[in-house]
């Protein structure tokens, strides 16, 4: 059954300031993983003692893009000892974007991570389908051109929308190469430029996305909120958190 986890960047600040205490939190609104963004300097031993503690479920890491081209094989190792098992490129600076390199490195980087038990993902900002490659998508060139047992899918569906695409199609799409997605709300300020939202306050058509999901086997949603307006993060994730479990109670494959 599809599964609600956090992505830790909501809550950065936070986590920063108290790492246990926060996670704390996370687990006691319901989130039953938490997805990561980086460690805060701590050991995987105390990690993992965390989150078992907790009860949290380390369902994957955003790990830079050159980190994971410098170090792979400690990052699968670190991530491995916190009981995580999947890497994910989270974003790609302007000066990275030369798509022939990144998609034969991300075609080296899958392999030697399958090689040693453990799965690269690639999460999208919008950029990826507002760029083309070939008359396509970036997002959909990318995706062609490394194979999926070396690359698998975290969609971010809230970017997906603000690119001018229907994440629900491309949910199905991607069936069976979507582990993970991104589950967030935005609404738009007078430019028309996206601010990310709790969950049921924004624009997003978020049952219709989560109904796409659970049917398409996906195991994670992952709530994200890139930026919270109100400058109370904690506050967001319960929010969004209240939404998740209405739409639970109203008949969604759900574990919350």
């Amino acid at each position: 059954m599809t599964q609600v986890g956090l992505q830790l960047y909501t809550v950065r600040e936070e986590m920063e300031k108290d790492f246990r205490g926060t996670l704390e939190k996370v687990a006691a609104l319901g989130y039953k993983g938490v997805e990561f963004h980086t460690f805060f300097g701590r050991g995987a031993e105390e990690v993992k003692s965390i989150l078992d503690e907790l009860g949290l479920t380390a369902l994957g890491t955003h790990t830079a893009y050159a980190q994971l081209l410098e170090h792979l094989d400690a990052e699968i190792a670190y991530n491995k000892q916190i009981g995580n098992n999947t890497l994910i490129v989270p974003y790609l600076v302007e000066e990275d974007r030369q798509w022939d390199k990144v998609f034969a490195n991300l075609k080296d980087l899958g392999e030697r991570t399958r090689k040693q038990g453990a799965v690269l993902a690639y999460h999208n900002h919008d950029f990826e389908m507002t760029e083309e490659v070939d008359g396509k998508p970036v997002f959909d060139a990318m995706y062609d051109a490394v194979p999926a047992e070396d690359l698998q899918v975290e969609m971010d569906t809230c970017w997906v929308h603000y690119g001018g695409y229907d994440p629900v199609e491309y949910i199905n799409r991607y069936k069976g190469r979507l582990p993970i997605i991104h589950l967030k709300d935005m609404t738009r300020d007078a430019d028309g430029k996206a601010i990310t939202a709790e969950l049921g306050v924004g624009e997003v058509n978020l049952a219709a996305i989560a109904d796409a999901a659970i049917e398409a086997g996906v195991k994670w949603i992952v709530v994200e909120q890139d930026y919270c307006a109100g400058g109370q993060p904690l506050e967001s994730i319960a929010t969004s958190m209240e939404w998740v479990k209405k739409y639970a109670a109203e008949g969604a494959k759900l574990n919350v």
